[in-house]
């Protein structure tokens, strides 16, 4: 079911335009906050705001790190309040530049399906290494509207 599968990021999880200047900086949350991960994530950007179903959304997750990232994946968990609705892996290098080092982005666009529920998503995205180390686990929250670019009859 593909259409599920372009529910997710995301993500990141989440960067879209029904409302080209609705965006907001969303807090993260490391998922183990005594862990000293090699990769810092300072912020997520979703755009649109709440994310509109039937539209494209950007996710842009701001991160840093000492080391060289030449390869690895992004595990992304997403929840429906409490409910596991999805969950995917993705290439490292196809949402960011690779190598990755120092301050860098991890990016992607979706357009979530019209019948995606509305309501409080979670996302919670692993960065693993090449060797499946966690190089980073944060989770944060975003909206699905209740508009939908759609017409209804």
């Amino acid at each position: 079911m593909a259409s599920k599968q372009s529910f997710v990021f995301l993500a990141a999880l989440a960067a879209c335009l029904l409302l080209p200047s609705a965006s907001a900086v969303t807090d993260v949350e490391y998922c183990n906050k005594g862990k000293n991960y090699p990769v810092k994530v300072s912020g997520v950007e979703i755009v649109p705001d709440p994310v509109a179903r039937g539209e494209p959304a950007t996710f842009k997750i701001s991160a840093s790190t000492d080391k060289t990232i030449g390869k690895g994946k992004l595990v992304i968990d997403v929840k429906y309040f409490f409910f596991y609705v999805h969950s995917e892996t993705r290439e490292l290098c196809d949402v960011t530049s690779c190598p990755a080092s120092g301050k860098f982005v991890v990016a992607h666009q979706q357009t979530l399906p019209s019948f995606t529920p509305p309501g409080s998503y979670t996302i919670t995205m692993k960065m693993l290494g090449d060797k499946d180390e966690e190089l980073s686990c944060i989770s944060f929250g975003f909206s699905i509207g209740f508009a939908s670019s759609e017409a209804t009859i």
